[in-house]
């Protein structure tokens, strides 16, 4: 019979374990067991990966770097000592535990033993054993001059200690990952590619301890935010999920990071319908209900990245989410105004039976509130969008049109707004049964939407002027004043102009039109003296829709006068 395996020395450090593992321990413990007639098949399973170790132990050719000497090669001595101490027992006549227990050893070593191959993979797949500065416990922090393989080696390095280091070691890791990302937002694309974002994904798990877990949400949701590539690699290495999770039941300031990362990775329209799918708009809901000022402002923007999916959209309405994004209009931030603006207005725009909710629900009262008020002209224009899907509803239009506060705002904003802001609102004076005294009280905006008309951007501009100034052109004393600014006059003929190839004429034409209905004819006679009758002209020679009936009217003016002078004469 075999006589027990000799005790090796004990190491002195860590160099001395290496050589004890790779000289000594592995070698004497791999021809003890080829002896060993107990459990063949486990003991055959724990031959192939002692080989395999022996392979990978092999390539070490420094035992120096910190995670060998404080992680792996400890770990892996005490380990191949206890295999070394049961193939001692497995060749007595009798096991001296029993075969159970001798079975549920030999499971253990082998899964630790799993372990530690794992672990060592990961240190020389990383490279780290082969940088001579791997022997730092942290390496030296890149500088603003470092080579992107410097970088590259950093990042490999932090990961390596992130899936193998003790807590301590990970803690570190973090840290610096951190701080990496927040110095540069290039760097995130470089974490992305060369790191192992699904472990730091793992780490988000609730059941890691909660110090590693809000450092890691928090180096997510740098990830999640700084560029489109790492955001895109955070969403298919499965980070939606875990993050939801954590917006529902981690501490404070993990569910703000998670927010914020939440809202990053849904403004990706491919990644919103993903939300619905882990079941989190109930969660998004509640977060813009009864979250902090930043989970709320973060999450309605999560809110209004996924409402552009029509499936959510029915989720959200089934799950309350139009009371609360109302709510929201009044809230103390103009971000979270805006993000519950622009959701409501995705909304209404979407069918009838968000509309008739968000009236019912006070949405109305309160987007014309927010017009009301100086935030900011993102927020107004969200809002007047919102209230032009709400039109549809004939007593929506009525109480519109006759607010005489609202009208009002909108000449202010053609006035004074920007672009958006003049489109929408020229938009919604077309789309409004005004009486004649509101449209006398907004003339003071009619010199602004001839500007727009020569406006080829944004689309659509050129014909909401148009049709905005031809509404308050019904009215005769708002045709004088128009005239009697050179003006207009002067813009609207040049218009007419067919060299002048920015504007479709039929929008001119249409003003033009308007300005000579009702027999005015100071209009007229100022049109004429403007040139306008030879532009004319031109375009009822081409064809040009309208052009002939308008000139009629300019030209049978002009020839009724000289008649009238020639009779008097």
């Amino acid at each position: 019979m075999p006589s027990p395996s000799p005790a090796p020395p004990p190491p002195t450090h860590a160099t001395d374990t290496l050589d004890l593992i790779r000289n000594h321990l592995l070698p004497l413990i791999l021809l003890t067991t080829l002896s060993i007639k107990y459990f063949q098949g486990r003991w055959q399973l724990l031959r192939t990966k002692l080989t395999q170790l022996q392979s990978s132990l092999s390539s070490l050719y420094s035992s120096q770097n910190p995670l060998l000497q404080e992680h792996l090669l400890p770990n892996l001595l005490s380990t191949l000592q206890t295999i070394q101490s049961l193939s001692d027992q497995c060749l007595l006549p009798s096991l001296p535990c029993g075969k159970l227990l001798m079975q549920s050893n030999l499971d253990m070593a082998s899964s630790s033993l799993s372990l530690h191959l794992h672990d060592l993979h990961l240190l020389l797949k990383s490279g780290v054993l082969l940088n001579p500065n791997s022997s730092a416990i942290v390496l030296s922090y890149p500088g603003p001059s470092s080579s992107k393989d410097d970088l590259g080696f950093f990042i490999r390095d932090l990961f390596t200690r992130l899936q193998i280091g003790s807590l301590e070691f990970k803690k570190k890791a973090l840290d610096s990952l951190i701080q990496l990302l927040h110095d540069d937002d290039k760097n995130s694309v470089l974490v992305a590619k060369q790191g192992d974002v699904g472990y730091l994904i793992h780490l988000l798990d609730v059941n890691n301890q909660s110090s590693i877990r809000e450092q890691a949400v928090a180096a997510v949701s740098v990830l999640a935010s700084a560029s489109e590539s790492s955001r895109k690699i955070v969403f298919e290495e499965g980070g939606l999920g875990p993050l939801l999770r954590l917006l529902e039941i981690g501490s404070m300031p993990v569910k703000e990071k998670a927010a914020v990362a939440i809202e990053a990775i849904t403004a990706d329209p491919e990644n919103a319908w993903a939300v619905s799918a882990y079941g989190g708009v109930p969660t998004l809901i509640d977060a813009c209900r009864s979250g902090s000022p930043v989970m709320q402002m973060h999450a309605s923007g999560a809110m209004r990245n996924v409402s552009v999916v029509e499936d959510v959209r029915v989720t959200m309405a089934e799950e309350g989410a139009i009371p609360v994004l109302v709510d929201l209009l009044i809230s103390s931030g103009a971000v979270m105004q805006g993000n519950a603006a622009h959701c409501l207005w995705i909304l209404a725009s979407s069918g009838e039976e968000f509309r008739v909710c968000i009236v019912q629900e006070g949405g109305l009262q309160r987007l014309l509130q927010l017009v009301q008020e100086p935030p900011n002209p993102d927020t107004i224009e969200y809002a007047l969008r919102a209230i032009y899907a709400l039109l549809s509803s004939a007593p929506t239009a009525k109480a519109l049109s006759s607010s005489t506060g609202f009208v009002s705002q909108l000449g202010e904003l053609i006035k004074q707004g920007n672009v958006g802001l003049q489109q929408i609102s020229a938009s919604l004076i077309c789309n409004l049964s005004l009486s004649d005294d509101r449209k006398r009280a907004i003339s003071g905006c009619m010199a602004t939407l001839v500007k727009m008309l020569e406006l080829a951007k944004p689309v659509g501009m050129q014909d909401v002027a148009a049709r905005a100034l031809v509404s308050l052109l019904s009215v005769r004393s708002n045709r004088k004043d128009f005239v009697k600014e050179e003006k207009n006059v002067m813009r609207l003929v040049q218009m007419l102009d067919p060299k002048n190839e920015g504007v479709c004429k039929k929008y001119p034409i249409s003003v033009v039109s308007a300005l000579t209905a009702g027999g005015s004819g100071s209009c007229r006679k100022r049109l004429v003296a403007a040139g306008a009758c030879q532009h004319l002209q031109v375009l009822a020679d081409m064809d040009v829709a309208g052009a002939k009936k308008v000139l009629q009217r300019l030209a049978g003016s002009r020839l009724k006068n000289i008649f009238n002078r020639t009779w008097r004469e």
